[in-house]
């Protein structure tokens, strides 16, 4: 399979900043005990996932603004269609949709952070045809 060229499709399917085909993740997000389980380096072109100690701890300000646009995705419907239930419907339904998306949340969080501030950037040369 060649490498997307498109960073953009890279992150959304959750690949190596660098060739654009490693996996940033070991397994399934529906492995409830290991979904945040991540590979030292990518399995392709030998690219770091955690630069530097304590990377991640940047993450979680992108989890945090993840979950406020989760409260409102889903908050300002529940206004509008219900007609501005009790106060517990509210924090009921918002609770078990973040953590029906905790998994995605927190996988997506690390990517952007990775794809932001990892210091990597694609090079074709990298994808599995050409890896060094």
């Amino acid at each position: 399979m060649a490498a997307p060229e498109s960073s953009t499709l890279s992150l959304l399917d959750l690949r190596c900043p660098r060739c654009h085909q490693g996996r940033l993740f070991s397994t399934s997000a529906f492995n409830i005990t290991r979904f945040a389980q991540m590979p030292a380096q990518c399995p392709v072109c030998a690219q770091s996932f955690e630069p530097e100690p304590g990377f991640y701890y940047g993450s979680m300000y992108i989890t945090f603004a993840f979950n406020v646009a989760t409260m409102f995705a889903v908050g300002i419907p529940l206004y509008y269609l219900f007609g501005n239930p009790d106060t517990w419907v509210y924090v009921v339904v918002v609770t078990a949709v973040t953590l029906l998306l905790t998994p995605a949340i927190l996988r997506y969080s690390r990517a952007l952070m990775l794809y932001w501030f990892g210091g990597a950037h694609y090079d074709p040369r990298w994808s599995k045809a050409g890896a060094r």
